[in-house]
């Protein structure tokens, strides 16, 4: 049987990895457009701040190793233009410009998501780049050595572990986005607490800013808005991303929010015989029983496991997500999982909502630190919804009882009963956690 796959990134190639290894005897080819696979694009912006580490640092696995390793036939350079169902072929063309045509009896897509690149003149201009793909990070990295300042614009979670590893580098940093609420997910009493953090590092934020365009300047480049003109030396896009959902698009395949590929449980299209895992395919959220689309690095692995184990004739069935996120600004770890009241009440819930701060650390124990917690639930069923935290310790991690519980479908009121573990360099007695599930039950 021959399996088809078309990305080489984290779905990719662990379905390739995966599928090999239950069924040796497998034929597995994988199309990958660039010259790299199984590489760590989360972990690019904290590599771009060392300019002693190298960028290939965050491959995990060459090409080659698996070639000569697994059996796998990665063919790097080779980009897929158009599928054929009915003909179960993939045609496209090579970096050396050779068109080829392969066959499929099973197909997975795995072709990711790509920057979003705004509608305005100068994005073309050189000095004015995203940052996705590895690639993106060997240019950014090259081109930094020779730049005093960026203008950023976006202020979502690329934007701003970009601007961390800038200002780590002692680069002048300007932040500029259209709409006027900083991290409008955010609990904003928390989401002022970020922003501080981040403009105490220096950092000059100027969100409610619609950019018009982007020009050379005498000095390198600028970025102008309406009221406002920002100049340096480069200029990063970081206002998002978007699934690569068109290549199944322009086969027939069923897209859906956000465009995204639409999949079932097993990761199957709307055609039985072709799979879409990673960031170019929806998923079901837990909390609200509706698909999403959210791109996160665990679900693309696991998603390609998955799809591995049906080609090969197991059934396995993917349970669905609940949008745990974290991510690092400076001294700060932001974290969330679920939903927000906002989000809550257009799911049709009727929620409740507190926040709280307290110390991450047992009373007067030595390091302590504020922590703020976020928690929201639903008035009618007593369902916990969701959890935000910040803080300089203890965010990170603990956003992961609340993953668990919102997994398990459990309410606030059995949460706030939960045995969460207790020592003074780690908590207060009471977690912060359930000090946010006792006081949420008092509004519920």
């Amino acid at each position: 049987m021959d399996f088809l796959v078309i990305g080489g990134d984290a779905a990719g190639m662990s379905a390739a990895s995966r599928a090999k290894r239950n069924k040796p005897d497998l034929n597995v080819t994988v199309l990958e457009r660039s010259t790299d696979v199984s590489y760590s694009a989360c972990g690019m912006p904290y590599n771009i701040a060392d300019p002693a580490r190298e960028i290939d640092d965050l491959v995990v696995r060459h090409a080659k190793v698996f070639r000569e390793n697994q059996n796998i036939n990665v063919l790097t350079g080779h980009c897929a233009e158009t599928i054929d169902p009915a003909d179960r072929t993939v045609s496209g063309v090579s970096s050396e410009g050779k068109a080829f045509k392969l066959p499929y009896d099973k197909l997975l897509i795995a072709t990711g998501a790509s920057p979003i690149i705004p509608d305005i003149p100068g994005t073309d201009l050189p000095g004015v780049m995203a940052l996705k793909f590895l690639e993106d990070g060997r240019k950014i990295k090259g081109f930094l050595n020779h730049v005093k300042k960026v203008v950023i614009i976006g202020m979502g979670y690329i934007a701003l572990e970009m601007c961390e590893a800038l200002r780590s580098r002692n680069i002048d940093v300007d932040m500029v986005k259209p709409r006027p609420v900083f991290l409008p997910w955010m609990e904003q009493n928390m989401a002022q607490v970020v922003r501080e953090e981040i403009q105490s590092h220096g950092v000059r934020l100027y969100p409610g800013h619609s950019v018009e365009r982007i020009e050379k300047s005498a000095g390198g480049l600028k970025v102008v808005c309406p009221e406002l003109t920002l100049e340096g030396d480069m200029v990063l896009l970081a206002i998002g991303v978007t699934p690569n959902s068109a290549l199944a698009a322009e086969a027939g395949l069923k897209t859906g929010v956000k465009k995204a590929i639409a999949t079932d449980n097993r990761l199957c299209t709307s055609d039985k015989n072709i799979f879409a895992a990673g960031d170019c395919a929806d998923a079901l959220h837990l909390v609200t029983g509706q698909k999403t689309w959210i791109p996160l690095a665990l679900r693309a692995n696991r998603a390609g496991w998955a799809v591995a184990d049906n080609v090969c004739g197991r059934d396995v069935q993917l349970q669905g997500i609940v949008g745990t996120a974290v991510f690092k600004v400076f001294d700060f770890e932001v974290a969330r999982a679920g939903l927000n009241a906002e989000e809550a009440a257009a799911a049709g819930f009727e929620p409740a909502e507190v926040m709280i701060r307290t110390s991450s650390r047992a009373h007067a124990h030595p390091g302590a630190s504020k922590i703020w917690v976020y928690m929201t639930g639903d008035k009618k069923s007593g369902r916990l919804l969701g959890v935000q935290m910040v803080g300089r310790e203890g965010a990170a991690h603990r956003i992961n009882a609340p993953a668990v519980a919102l997994h398990s479908e459990m309410t606030v009121e059995q949460f706030a009963q939960s045995d969460l573990a207790y020592a003074p360099p780690f908590g207060p007695v009471w977690d912060p956690l359930l000090t946010a599930a006792n006081q949420l039950l008092k509004k519920m």
